[in-house]
């Protein structure tokens, strides 16, 4: 019998809801793939079909809540915050919305997205860095600078990224106000080496108002 794409797209839904619950039950190792396929009704060879590794899975829903509050992130940006400030916003809210997987992402992160993993087109993560960073280029483009911005430059806003985001997984304090700090300071050092690099547009000055 043919399976119809709404068929499809309700097992991928039932699927995603099963892994995180058990994410955020169980934790990122004692989770597994047929355990997951079994609390979503289906067999595991099933659940291949949607999902090649549990990595995949926790990648998708990483994915769709970054996208999610990049969507929320681009409707209600202003034009008067400063470049830092429209970031710090850009990750907070991305993080704020992973709220909930913050139990499993610490160690799901350390596969999805470690260097070796980005290398591949195929990789977990890769979809998730790629989406991140063309809405990161956006908002540097939204300050006057020229883009695409340089290797460099990407390499260290990412380097930066993922380093508050593996501080913020395992962050227990209150509010993550230890994240916060570091992730407002990180910016702050990334904004001004785009300023005192050769990243503006012409006409445009060099440095911001503040």
């Amino acid at each position: 019998m043919r399976i119809t794409a709404e068929a499809k797209t309700v097992t991928r839904q039932r699927i995603l809801e099963a892994a995180a619950a058990m994410f955020r039950a169980d934790g990122w190792y004692n989770t597994t793939t047929r355990g997951i396929a079994t609390a979503a009704g289906i067999a595991t060879g099933t659940l291949f079909n949607y999902f090649p590794t549990k990595e995949a899975i926790a990648a998708t829903l990483i994915g769709e809540a970054l996208r999610t509050s990049g969507e929320e992130f681009t409707v209600s940006r202003g034009t008067e915050s400063s470049l830092e400030a429209d970031l710090f916003t850009l990750i907070w809210s991305g993080l704020s919305k992973l709220g909930e997987y913050r139990k499993f992402l610490a160690p799901a992160a350390e596969t999805i997205f470690s260097p070796l993993a980005r290398s591949s087109p195929d990789s977990p993560g890769e979809a998730i860095r790629v989406d991140h960073l063309e809405l990161v280029e956006a908002t540097i483009a939204g300050h006057g600078f020229s883009v695409p911005v340089s290797n460099v430059a990407v390499q260290l806003y990412w380097t930066l990224y993922l380093g508050v985001f593996a501080f913020w997984a395992a962050d227990d304090s209150p509010g993550q106000e230890d994240t916060l700090a570091l992730l407002d300071q990180s910016l702050k050092l990334y904004a001004a080496s785009l300023r005192a690099g050769p990243h503006r547009s012409e006409g445009k000055e060099i440095y911001e108002r503040q």
